[in-house]
């Protein structure tokens, strides 16, 4: 099994730099397609998200810090959770959760209607013709939603403290900016990118390996979930590690 999605993941990140080495182009028309199937169609569901989490953390972040007398900290807490952790984790869920099992039902789908040896005998190579495209797509819209995510995440926490703990909006940005730097926003991006590029494949292996009709679609899908989400979790924490302790 790992052997098998090593393979696909070269083939296909072979792909995806294929311009670069000289080989024919990945089909523009199919990206585009997957960047709105991917991206376009989950934004309202990333904002909302990141918007009630915004919420969330700021109120729960109030409650304690007003215990201490220290209430303008809601600011510094809601800025660097959102940024470092919480905006690339939440936006990925969501992804997996909506883009990654449709990836794999889709193409299971076709595999079972034996669309994908369809491809093969008309001597089409079924990783650049479907693999890729959902994988480079994949690996672009995750940071842009990332992105979008983190700053709905941060006006959420801006409109609690400022609405609802009558914290000075000024005051407020400014104690926002002073507790992220740089490194924070490069961790977010690259966390993002990386877990593109984890759940593109890993959803996409377990479409291709789809057997059994029907049920094993329902089968792949779960797996393809529970499989993203597992590592997307440990890719999280090495990370975390490798960029705060080290």
């Amino acid at each position: 099994m790992l052997l098998a999605y090593a393979q696909l993941s070269i083939q296909a990140f072979v792909g995806v730099f294929a311009p670069l080495l000289g080989q024919r182009s990945w089909r523009l028309s199919a990206l585009f397609a997957q960047m709105v199937n991917i991206g376009v169609a989950s934004m309202p569901t990333v904002a909302l998200a990141n918007f009630l989490l915004g919420v969330v953390l700021a109120v729960q972040g109030a409650g304690q810090f007003d215990k201490l007398g220290a209430i303008d900290m809601v600011a510094d807490l809601v800025a660097f959770s959102i940024l470092r952790e919480i905006g690339p984790l939440i936006t990925a869920v969501i992804v997996i959760g909506r883009s990654g099992s449709a990836i794999t039902a889709e193409l299971g789908t076709m595999k079972v209607a034996e669309e994908i040896e369809a491809l093969n005998v008309m001597g089409i190579d079924p990783v650049k013709y479907l693999v890729v495209p959902r994988l480079l797509a994949m690996i672009i819209m995750m940071p842009v939603l990332t992105v979008l995510g983190e700053g709905i995440g941060l006006f959420a926490g801006w409109l609690i403290g400022t609405v609802s703990l009558h914290l000075d909006s000024i005051n407020y940005v400014q104690r926002s900016i002073a507790a992220v730097d740089q490194k924070d926003l490069f961790t977010g991006l690259l966390k993002a990118l990386i877990f593109g590029g984890v759940v593109g494949t890993v959803s996409c292996f377990y479409g291709i390996q789809v057997e059994g009709g029907a049920e094993g679609v329902g089968r792949s899908t779960t797996k393809s979930v529970v499989t993203c989400l597992t590592c997307m979790l440990a890719m999280d924490a090495l990370l975390t590690t490798l960029i705060y302790f080290t």
